[in-house]
């Protein structure tokens, strides 16, 4: 072994995640949502939760992440250089059989859309108001990847239609949940103890008129369905 963890190939990558997606549970209450476990090899989880990156200091925030974009780590060009697992991950993503089926399942248009990933650590005193995605999100999808005693108490919180909480996901390692935004998809983080770290993966496709083109893991390759 020349590296440690052993990294699984793109195509292992993708029929894992692909699999994942198939038998994916939907769910209409709050709001429409599709529930997967294991989601990834667990040899891409080990590359992404050694990744020599160290969670953001950021001290009391205002319940947004876009306050503090430079503090953010996005699978970019850089890092799918520097890190195997990155680039594993992402070409994966990128794969126009992976596209497809995510259109298939969600019932929208992808193609076109840009590939962001985005490796979330969240400390203690981390919290999200209650929001709902932009539409520039083609659909959202978040993976967990947190563990320890307490990490069954980090789920997304979620909300319905009057932003009232209705519940919290189960946060269990290596399962994720995926929704399309739309008028009642509030969904947030409550203020609540952290003892550890917070860790997980939020993946997009985003429109053509995204801004923040360095959070793109393929800012010059559009998604395409066609192999």
């Amino acid at each position: 072994m020349t590296g440690y963890p052993p990294v699984p190939s793109v195509d292992e990558v993708e029929r894992h995640f692909s699999r994942a997606v198939r038998d994916s549970r939907r769910e209409e209450q709050p709001y429409r949502h599709w529930l997967l476990k294991q989601v990834l090899p667990i040899d891409i989880c080990t590359g992404i939760l050694t990744l020599p990156i160290a969670p953001a200091v950021l001290g009391q925030t205002d319940g947004t992440r876009g306050t503090y974009n430079d503090q953010r780590t996005f699978i970019t060009p850089l890092l799918r250089t520097q890190f195997p697992t990155c680039a594993a991950l992402a070409d994966a993503l990128q794969r126009p059989s992976v596209a497809r089926l995510l259109a298939e399942t969600l019932e929208i248009e992808v193609e076109g859309g840009y590939l962001r990933v985005e490796y979330i650590q969240d400390l203690d005193g981390a919290w999200l108001e209650p929001h709902r995605d932009v539409p520039e999100k083609m659909f959202s999808m978040v993976i967990y990847l947190f563990t320890g005693p307490h990490a069954k108490d980090w789920g997304t919180d979620i909300y319905d239609a009057d932003v009232k909480w209705v519940g919290r996901s189960s946060g269990e390692f290596n399962s994720a949940s995926i929704f399309v935004a739309g008028p009642a998809t509030w969904h947030g983080l409550e203020l609540r103890p952290i003892i550890g770290v917070r860790r997980l993966m939020e993946i997009n496709y985003v429109r053509p008129s995204w801004r923040e083109r360095g959070q793109l893991a393929f800012p010059d390759r559009p998604v395409n369905l066609r192999c």
